[in-house]
């Protein structure tokens, strides 16, 4: 798990009703989160840096989940993820719940860790 200096950590972790997705991701490129990972549609997990790989080749180190402030089904997750094939550190934004996608939802089954973090 990587460290993160406390204004950080409370401005990612703080409740969804203050913090928004954007607000976290600006704070997690602030300590170093500057990649940008994506999903593709066969459930593969893209990483800025280096292409497309399993979601097992890379390392949770952070987790937030959002809940929409009007609408309860729009749920979305910010993940800090370590790409083990180039050792970039980078950020993820899905869905889930009702509103992700298949490949979404095959990527947020097998990244490690992930079940146990939201």
């Amino acid at each position: 798990m990587t460290h993160l200096e406390p204004e950080t950590y409370a401005a990612i972790m703080g409740s969804s009703a203050e913090v928004s997705v954007s607000e976290a991701v600006s704070a997690l490129r602030l300590q170093g989160y500057t990649n940008d990972f994506s999903v593709t549609t066969d459930g593969q997990l893209r990483c800025g840096s280096c292409g497309e790989h399993p979601p097992q080749s890379a390392v949770v180190e952070l987790t937030r989940r959002f809940e929409g402030m009007s609408d309860p089904d729009d749920e979305a997750v910010i993940f800090g993820l370590r790409c083990q094939e180039c050792d970039s550190r980078g950020v993820l934004v899905a869905a889930y719940g009702p509103a992700a996608s298949a490949g979404e939802a095959a990527v947020l089954t097998a990244l490690p860790d992930a079940n146990e973090r939201f």
